[in-house]
Parts: C-alpha cells; sequence; structure tokens
C-alpha cells in the first residue's frame, strides 16, 4: 500500500456530477482530485437536455457557451395520440430567454472535462473507492489502482458523485429508498427518416405505453418506450435505420436516506434516481455540484456546519423533485392498459391549460424551485 496522499476534496466518480464539482471547485481556487472507475469517458449519448438552471450555472465557467453552440434548442413538445396531434406546448413562448438544449451527456462530460483540465486537474481513470472512514478531522479511503497497487488517500471532504449504486453510500450505511417500476423501458438512438418537427420534442399516446422522442441530430432520434414493438408504432411511420446505441432498462424513484453524513456528501445520481421525464437527472446532479462547490469551500475556511447545511438545502429539493417526475411518470406510463384510456382522453386536455403549462415549463427548466445556497 501506498503512502497516503492528501487533497482537500476528493470526488468519487467523474459523470457531470463529479466533474461540474470539480470544475467549480477548480474555479474558486481550491485543490481537488477526482477519480473514476472507468478507463475512458462515456461515449454514449444518455441524458440529452440541459435545461436553463444548468446552464445558468455553467455560464461563468465557459461550459455554457460551448453548449449552446454544439446543441440544438428544443422549441417545445408535441403531444400525438397514434398519428394524430392532440397538444403542443410552445417552450419559446413559455420559457423566453431560457433556453432548453439538446446535446449528448457524453459531449456535455467532454466539454466539462475539457474545462476542468484548463484549471490543471485531470480525472484519475481506472481508481476505484474501496473503503471509507471519517472522524472529526479528516476522510481516509483506501483507493485501488488499475495496476494493483492500493493507495490510502486522506482528503477533507469528500463527493460521492458514483452513480445509482454508489460505493459512497454503501461505505455511509445509508439506504437508498423508494420503489422501481416493474415493466422493461427500451431506449434507442437511432437513424430515422420522419416528417416529425425535430426541433421539438414529441410524445405519443398509445393504447398501452408511450413513446418519447427527441432528434440528436439531422436524421437521428431518440427514442425511448415502455410499449411493445414501438419502433413500429412511430407517428406518421417512420422508416427505421441504423441503430447506434440500444438499451433496456427499469426505471427506479428512489432517494438516499441522507445527502450528507458528517464530512462527506453524496450529488447526483448516488443521492436521486427518477424516470427520465422531465429531463431532471443530470441536471439535478449538476445543481448539487455547484451547491456542494459553495458548501465545501466554506467549511474549508473554517465552518464545517455548511457540510450540514448541504444537506439541509438538498434533500427538501431531491425529495421535491422525485416525487413530482415519479407522479408525472404515473401518469404518462400508460400501464395497465386501462388507465391509459383514460390517460389518452384527459392528459391532452391537461397539458393544454396555461396552469398545467406553466407548471410542466418550471420542471423542464430546473426553475421550479431557488438556487439556495444557504438555509
Amino acid at each position: 500500500m501506498t503512502a497516503t496522499a492528501r487533497a482537500p476534496v476528493l470526488i468519487v466518480g467523474a459523470g457531470p456530477t463529479g466533474l461540474a464539482a470539480a470544475l467549480f471547485l477548480a474555479h474558486r481556487g481550491v485543490a481537488v482530485r477526482i477519480i473514476d472507475t472507468q478507463r475512458e469517458p462515456s461515449t454514449t449519448s444518455k441524458a440529452l437536455m440541459v435545461n436553463p438552471r444548468t446552464l445558468e450555472i455553467l455560464h461563468d465557467s465557459g461550459v455554457a457557451a460551448r453548449i449552446m453552440t454544439e446543441g440544438m434548442r428544443v422549441a417545445g413538445i408535441r403531444m400525438h395520440r397514434g398519428d394524430r396531434l392532440v397538444a403542443t406546448i410552445d417552450a419559446l413562448e413559455l420559457l423566453p430567454g431560457q433556453p432548453l438544449i439538446a446535446l449528448s451527456q457524453a459531449r456535455t462530460e467532454a466539454l466539462l472535462t475539457e474545462a476542468l483540465q484548463q484549471r490543471g486537474v485531470m480525472v484519475e481513470r481506472e481508481t476505484s473507492l474501496q473503503a471509507l472512514q471519517q472522524d472529526t478531522d479528516r476522510v481516509v479511503m483506501t483507493l485501488h489502482h488499475a495496476d494493483g497497487r492500493e493507495e490510502t488517500a486522506t482528503a477533507a471532504l469528500v463527493l460521492g458523485a458514483d452513480g445509482a449504486r454508489s460505493t459512497v453510500r454503501q461505505q455511509l450505511g445509508l439506504a437508498f429508498e423508494g420503489t422501481t417500476l416493474p415493466e422493461n423501458w427500451q431506449l434507442w438512438d437511432v437513424a430515422l427518416r420522419t416528417a416529425l418537427d425535430p426541433h421539438c420534442a414529441h410524445m405519443v399516446l398509445l393504447a398501452r405505453g408511450f413513446i418519447f422522442m427527441l432528434a440528436l441530430e439531422s436524421g437521428v432520434w431518440r427514442v425511448v418506450s415502455n410499449a411493445d414493438d414501438p419502433l413500429a408504432q412511430l407517428p406518421g411511420g417512420g422508416e427505421v435505420g441504423r441503430v447506434a446505441w440500444q438499451s433496456t432498462f427499469r426505471i427506479g424513484h428512489r432517494l438516499a436516506s441522507r445527502a450528507c453524513v458528517g464530512r462527506v456528501a453524496l450529488g447526483g445520481d448516488a443521492a436521486h434516481i427518477h424516470s427520465p421525464l422531465g429531463a431532471r437527472g443530470m441536471n439535478l446532479g449538476i445543481e448539487d455540484a455547484w451547491v456542494f462547490a459553495q458548501c465545501a469551500a466554506d467549511a474549508l475556511d473554517g465552518s464545517l456546519q455548511r457540510m450540514r447545511e448541504y444537506a439541509l438545502l438538498r434533500e427538501p429539493v431531491h425529495h421535491q423533485v422525485v416525487k413530482k417526475i415519479a407522479a408525472i411518470t404515473r401518469l404518462f406510463r400508460g400501464q395497465p392498459a386501462a388507465l391509459a384510456s383514460i390517460r389518452n382522453i384527459v392528459a391532452p386536455q391537461l397539458v393544454q391549460l396555461p396552469a398545467v403549462q406553466r407548471l410542466m415549463a418550471t420542471t423542464i427548466s430546473g426553475m421550479d424551485h431557488p438556487l439556495r445556497v444557504h438555509p
């Protein structure tokens, strides 16, 4: 085992949450280490939507400008019942000056990584957390490297941003409470020839289940569904081509029992997971990162109470967002079939109501709660 290494903050996980936290800390002049178990950065699209709240907090880093340059602005949402357009939501009207940008998560992570490297911080890859202990003064961790070497690392503070199966959360002994939907969901990034507006997201209500569609780039669409054979039920009978990526997954709505224990905090999927409806997962994690960086910088200056305040600030937000997204998912998932028939009548009428449209706009934009760094 190698000699002990020390940095004020160690971040476990180099997804969007971990990368953003490291970037925000480095921007404030805080020395930081960031480790990740994977050999290479992610190459799959995963989360697609960057919301106005995320663009706001990434503004000073320069990353927001690059996201807006590379990504595609989403103009609205179109709801279909079969081949019939039954409702529309105009995002440009509801969110003036607050763009919704579609961009592959892989590119968002790459842009965060580049900005972090420009500040002299490199992701330490093929490095995994094996054990974690803390006392009143420090956090001591055992790290395992790809060459078999074990390292004892210490840090004043730690952020667990290591995903839904978080080792950090497990080491803290925290529960990950909630439920998982019973059906399988499928995802494709697929070449598609279609007459659908590529500048809008599309929701398709089926007799059992639903389909979500969003253009990734010219001619390539993200399709997510919990229905049987959804690619055969696309509006307008679009011509399906090469599949770039396909995945099957289950949707859970879960919360860590605590967002911070002593000197160790959780953010992103390590703290909360929910369905992709509402496009909040990655965005909420980046927001966690921003609040954590503020609290951690203050804690390093001698105010450890700020770590407890991180939990006070984030736990209500996590609960609110997960509860809301779970309710939206129950409404739109269209299962069992008896509920789908009711939903197919009621949902198009609901989303045309001004109050519901405002609620959807604040939810999708991430502006449904104030961004606070003090309780």
